[in-house]
């Protein structure tokens, strides 16, 4: 499932293509994803400017020049793809978008499983929106920090794991990279959430280690993407899908284990994790 490197990395490949440009048409091919498409949402698109694409958690924001913004989700299996507008391919029946732009390109959303989403927003009610509304601080900026972090997670009972699963404490953050930030900051993903921050909600030095760690693995996915299409399926994860190979930590010695809880997977070194 695409999180948030992923939708960034998408982010910058598709930019070129449709900020600036305009939307010739759009060929909508079935009449809903995870949910129908907005009313008349062809129509309301065609002849629009993308004047700005940006990023909210795992979501990507088109703000147009008609005043609305268009809200696009990947699902678990979701992925946008560019093609020159005079290329004559096969029709997958999977493309279930496709974005005519002024830049002679088009953006093509594909999604097999159809758990994506499309959605127009209007003006100014893009925070109230009921898939952003509760989102947490994205932790790449400047809002989110160790004492944020502390204080999101004081008194919570659930595992560490869980609580940064929760999109409320910091936003975009998935599976796969809660895992890889729990390992570079040393942390079990059993260990209670609470134990991040003081009676008062001020942050121990675990939280200092753990804002650090998301930034830094959430950086260095970005990074790899951006370089190569696609290389996250293959890049070099410290745990992810890691199970019962040697811990990378410098004089660890531990063995990479695999937990299932709630139907996910938690890759984790129980030696240097704590």
């Amino acid at each position: 499932m695409p999180e948030l490197p992923e939708v960034e990395a998408t982010r910058r490949r598709i930019v070129p293509a449709m900020v600036r440009r305009r939307f010739v048409s759009v060929d909508v091919r079935r009449p809903d994803l995870r949910a129908p498409f907005p009313t008349r949402f062809a129509k309301r698109l065609a002849g629009q400017t993308v004047l700005e694409l940006t990023r909210r958690g795992k979501y990507l924001v088109a703000f147009l020049s008609s005043g609305e913004i268009l809200l696009i989700h990947l699902g678990m299996s979701g992925s946008l793809r560019i093609a020159r507008a005079t290329t004559v391919a096969p029709r997958d029946p999977h493309d279930h978008v496709i974005f005519h732009m002024s830049s002679a390109r088009i953006v093509v959303f594909n999604d097999p499983r159809r758990f994506g989403l499309m959605d127009l927003i209007p003006a100014g009610h893009l925070e109230r929106h009921r898939a952003l509304g509760r989102l947490g601080p994205e932790p790449l900026s400047g809002d989110f920090d160790a004492a944020r972090l502390a204080r999101a997670c004081r008194g919570k009972k659930t595992s560490l794991k869980a609580a940064l699963l929760d999109q409320r404490v910091v936003a975009g953050l998935g599976n796969i990279y809660v895992s890889e930030a729990l390992h570079v900051a040393g942390l079990s993903p059993r260990r209670r959430a609470s134990t991040l921050a003081t009676p008062s909600g001020a942050p121990r030095d675990a939280a200092f280690r753990l804002a650090t760690a998301i930034k830094q693995v959430l950086e260095r996915a970005i990074a790899r993407q951006t370089a190569r299409d696609d290389a996250y399926r293959a890049s070099p994860f410290l745990v992810y899908e890691r199970e019962g190979e040697r811990c990378r930590t410098r004089n660890c010695g531990g063995t990479i284990r695999r937990r299932v809880e709630g139907g996910r997977s938690t890759f984790y070194c129980p030696v240097c994790q704590r």
